[in-house]
Formats: structure tokens, C-alpha cells, sequence
């Protein structure tokens, strides 16, 4: 079974992009963050004629997290949002089960923007709503996958004291983001990759791509029972290229692929 999970920063934008990853890597479930999509405006049948089922939790110009998966394996049970989350209209959270019983969620942390502010806070509520909610799904076969915006640890940003407005490293934030971690998941890439840098973003601005002045966001957390089945985890920098697919700009973020022995 192959994961993806892949914030495309505007899918309008980025759907040939996504079209090239699903034929290119061929995945059976790609988790898809800030589609910026209004609920009517999702592109459900171009993903269709690629091969692939959506169910999106979409908010409109902001934000926005979708699951796809290969047509031929159900998606079911979906459900949107957090219990006590700061704010369910900013379409942040969408879970369902794949293929009868692999429980999928794609979420999109909140920036946070600057310490100190009420979009900060709102951002370390965001986390602890996850992380009860981790807590509920990690006795199955879960992975939950997206944009945390938060690097789990120093060797995750490529200079700590540079991070635009100092959020995404601070203790409060990492702690939170292992509790989810804690309550029995893996950190996929980690796991597999133990010494690699692995960004998965870089700033549009100044050649920081170029530079590898990059950050690692973007994680697949796996269930415990699913983590003997992990093989491996690896990010596609050349969707972070133009040169990648020339019709579409790329994303800020590069898509994590993560591989599990067996069928989906």
C-alpha cells in the first residue's frame, strides 16, 4: 500500500501537478491539505477520471484537507472536524476508513502566525484536539497525515533561530504534537529515515528551495499496529520544481510518500 500526503497550497492551482503524482507514484490514498476549494467547487470528477474517489472538508478560499483513494477501494465512514476544536469552519480535519478498515485522516494544523497572539493559542487548542482524538483511533489501523506546522525536533528546520514570526519550534507547540504522538503513533519518516533532513517545505522567496532552507511539517503518523507493515518513507523534492510539470506552478510544500507491505 502506498500514502501520500501533499499540501498543494490551491488545487485549482496544482491539479495537474496532482494529476502527474497519482500517475507517476500510483497511490492507493493521498491525504491533500489547503485545496482552498469551496464545498461546490471541489473537483471531484477530474479526480474521478484519474482513478481516484474524493471526500473533502473544503471552506473556500482558506485552508481545506481532502482524502482520495483508488476507485476500486470504498471510502466510508467520513466524518469532519475536531470535538473542541477553536474552529470547525476552517475546514481543517476529514477522516474516513479506506478499503474497510484502514482509518485515514488528513488534517491541516493552523499556522499560528506569531507567538503571543490568539491565532497561537488557537493553534496549541487545535493540537489538543488532535491529540484526543489520536487517542481514540490508535488501537486500529490509522494514519493520520498532513501539514502539522509544527518540526517535531531542531534537525527539522534548517536554522531555528530563522523561522519566520518564531512559531513551528517552540516547546508548546512540540509538546503538543508528541502528545499526539504518544498516544500511539509513529512518526513514518522518522522512523524509516532517522538521519535525513526530510523538509518538505521551503519559502517561495529568496532561492530557499535552492538553498535547502527548508522545514519538515508534513508527517504521516502511523498507528502501532500498522508499523510493522511500514517499508518506506521518502519525500519527491521534484514536485517542488517548476520544471516538474511546466503547466503548473509548484506548491510551497513537496509530497511525503510513505510504503506499507501488503494491500491497502
Amino acid at each position: 500500500m502506498r500514502l501520500i500526503t501533499y499540501n498543494v497550497n490551491s488545487l485549482a492551482q496544482r491539479l495537474p501537478r496532482l494529476r502527474a503524482l497519482l500517475a507517476e507514484h500510483a497511490p492507493d490514498v493521498v491525504c491533500l491539505q489547503e485545496t482552498k476549494c469551496g464545498p461546490d467547487s471541489f473537483p471531484v470528477e477530474a479526480l474521478r477520471a484519474a482513478g481516484y474517489d474524493a471526500v473533502h472538508r473544503s471552506g473556500g478560499r482558506w485552508a481545506g484537507v481532502a482524502i482520495l483513494a483508488r476507485a476500486d477501494l470504498a471510502l466510508d465512514d467520513v466524518c469532519a472536524d475536531l470535538a473542541d476544536e477553536p474552529d470547525a469552519a476552517e475546514a481543517r480535519w476529514i477522516e474516513a476508513t479506506v478499503g474497510g478498515s484502514l482509518r485515514v485522516a488528513s488534517v491541516y494544523v493552523p499556522n499560528g502566525r506569531a507567538l503571543g497572539t490568539p491565532t497561537f493559542e488557537a493553534k496549541l487548542r487545535f493540537l489538543e484536539a488532535m491529540a484526543r482524538r489520536a487517542e481514540q483511533l490508535a488501537d486500529g489501523r490509522a494514519v493520520i497525515a498532513g501539514d502539522m506546522n509544527v518540526c517535531p525536533a531542531n534537525r527539522d528546520v534548517w536554522d531555528v533561530s530563522q523561522v519566520h514570526g518564531a512559531t513551528h519550534v517552540t516547546p508548546d507547540e512540540r509538546m503538543r504534537l508528541q502528545a499526539v504522538i504518544d498516544a500511539g503513533f509513529v512518526d513514518a519518516y522518522r522512523r524509516v529515515e532517522p538521519q535525513e533532513s526530510g523538509f518538505t517545505w521551503w519559502d517561495y522567496r529568496a532561492g530557499h528551495f535552492h538553498k535547502g532552507f527548508g522545514l519538515r511539517i508534513d508527517l504521516a503518523l502511523v498507528s502501532q499496529p500498522l508499523v510493522d507493515r511500514l517499508t518506506g518513507a521518502r519525500v519527491d523534492r521534484d514536485y517542488r520544481k517548476p520544471t516538474k510539470v511546466r503547466e503548473s506552478k509548484p506548491s510551497d510544500h513537496a509530497p511525503l510518500i510513505v510504503d506499507f507491505d501488503g494491500p491497502a
